[in-house]
């Protein structure tokens, strides 16, 4: 199950860094909730939360239909 949703980040991970940020699996924790961390201009970024919720957790889900979870936004560990 981790390995798949890794995968549908990677997915993500290109489109980041493109803009100069990119993104950190945590863990999948055992109630099922993905934790994230999104790095470089993306974490001091406004639209972070939205990137967050409105193409990583699509993705996700769309790769993963099975994930009845949601994603957790956490800061990177500089803030």
């Amino acid at each position: 199950m981790e390995e798949k949703i890794k995968d549908a980040i990677g997915q993500i991970r290109p489109f980041l860094q493109r803009d100069g940020g990119d993104i950190e699996f945590i863990e999948l924790t055992e109630d099922n909730v993905v934790k994230v961390r999104l790095q470089g201009h993306c974490a001091g970024c406004p639209g972070a939360q939205m990137t967050i919720k409105g193409v990583v957790e699509r993705i996700i889900r769309e790769s993963y239909p099975e994930k009845q979870g949601r994603n957790d936004f956490h800061p990177p560990r500089s803030c």
